[in-house]
């Protein structure tokens, strides 16, 4: 019973992964404790998967891929599966933002997911609430962590992103996990691909004071702007509302400290501390 109400709670691609592995598994004339000797998993580890128990990781599915020599069948679904461990609201967002030619936001309480250190991630965690159990954890983090691969993709994506003072004041997890992420931003803005900005405490008054929005271009040209806040999302794009949005985002940048000089201010606050 408890197997059974796993699988129905469990997403739909993860229901229809696990069918497909079961079948395949069982036209090769494997157990599970068989098919997982030839992955060099336990047999319990495919039936936590085939049961949607646990969500199938990269590893495994390449590992299940192999031994069943599924012709792709298993691996093609990753893309997808992918998009599972992202929260409801913001999976669509994810496929937009892989596929963006730009990408750029204004953040008033975190550090934008895509220049966050693991570890930076992991401790926001901390202050979940209702609290995150360590596993649904783990897959977060793994998500987030994911959608860097935006910084390397072919072709480039050029990625802006403008941060409110309080953001880098605010010291999650404490200096020991601050100074990397500090580090980690100059790092980044040392990239040819990404500009990162702050906006002092000292500009009082600003363009972005009605908070914080992201502005994608896609492979279309066709500017989108998202906003979220508290587990909820828009996707806003019809052209004259998303105009506003985009000449608002251009003189918030223009307001902010310029790109030289906001690395200047990041080291003074690793300084700090």
């Amino acid at each position: 019973m408890a197997q059974s109400k796993k699988k129905d709670s469990a997403p739909p691609t993860v229901q229809y992964f696990a069918a497909v592995l079961r079948l395949l598994r069982e036209r090769a004339g494997l157990t599970q404790d068989e098919l997982g000797a030839l992955m060099n998993y336990t047999g319990s580890a495919v039936s936590a998967v085939e049961t949607c128990a646990k969500p199938p990781t990269d590893e495994f599915i390449d590992a299940a891929e192999k031994a069943l020599d599924a012709g792709g069948l298993l691996r093609s679904a990753i893309k997808y599966l992918k998009l599972e461990r992202y929260p409801a609201h913001f999976q669509g967002f994810v496929q937009l933002e892989q596929e963006a030619l730009s990408v750029s936001s204004y953040c008033t309480h975190l550090i934008d997911g895509l220049l966050q250190t693991k570890e930076y991630a992991r401790a926001l965690f901390d202050y979940a609430f209702p609290p995150v159990d360590e596993e649904e954890v783990e897959l977060l983090v793994a998500a987030r962590m994911d959608r860097k691969a935006l910084l390397d993709r072919k072709p480039v994506a050029v990625v802006s992103v403008v941060l409110e003072e309080g953001v880098l004041r605010r010291s999650i997890g404490g200096p020991e996990i601050m100074r990397p992420q500090y580090e980690h931003l100059i790092a980044c803005a040392a990239r040819s691909n990404v500009v990162v900005q702050v906006m002092p405490m000292s500009q009082a008054g600003h363009a972005g004071l009605a908070g914080p929005m992201t502005l994608l271009e896609t492979p279309e040209e066709t500017p989108l702007i998202y906003l979220e806040g508290q587990g909820k999302s828009i996707l806003v794009s019809k052209p004259d509302e998303v105009g506003v949005l985009a000449r608002r985002y251009a003189m918030i940048r223009s307001q902010a400290l310029g790109p030289e000089e906001s690395v200047v201010f990041i080291e003074q606050l690793m300084g700090e501390l």
